[in-house]
């Protein structure tokens, strides 16, 4: 099998683009970078008849989607600030919070409802 040449040392090299900063994520403060660490939360969920959408972290919304289920979101935290209240997001919080803004490698399981 043949190797290939090396690049040449004068070759410009790919740079990362800087992507739009989007602010704070509402959930947990870090700054949003647009991409695919972004998503758009209904905070009344759409099936319950939400139409507003606020921009969040993946891994945030995701964690919010595993402890509740739509009808609390619904009923009872349907800001960020009562979610930012419930015991099990406050402690993610906590965690992510040491995390960049670009991660989304955290998986949730959704808690068994009764």
């Amino acid at each position: 099998m043949r190797r290939l040449d090396p690049l040449p040392p004068d070759l410009p090299r790919r740079r990362e683009e800087p992507r739009e900063s989007l602010g704070p994520c509402p959930l947990c403060g870090r700054p949003m970078l647009a991409g695919p660490s972004v998503d758009l939360h209904h905070l009344v969920p759409k099936s319950e008849g939400g139409k507003h959408t606020v921009p969040m972290h993946r891994v945030c919304h995701r964690k919010i989607h595993a402890e509740l289920t739509e009808k609390e979101l619904r009923d009872r935290y349907n800001t960020a600030e009562a979610l930012r209240e419930h015991p099990a997001i406050a402690d993610f919080i906590r965690w992510v919070a040491r995390k960049p803004p670009e991660f989304t490698k955290a998986t949730f399981r959704r808690k068994s409802r009764e």
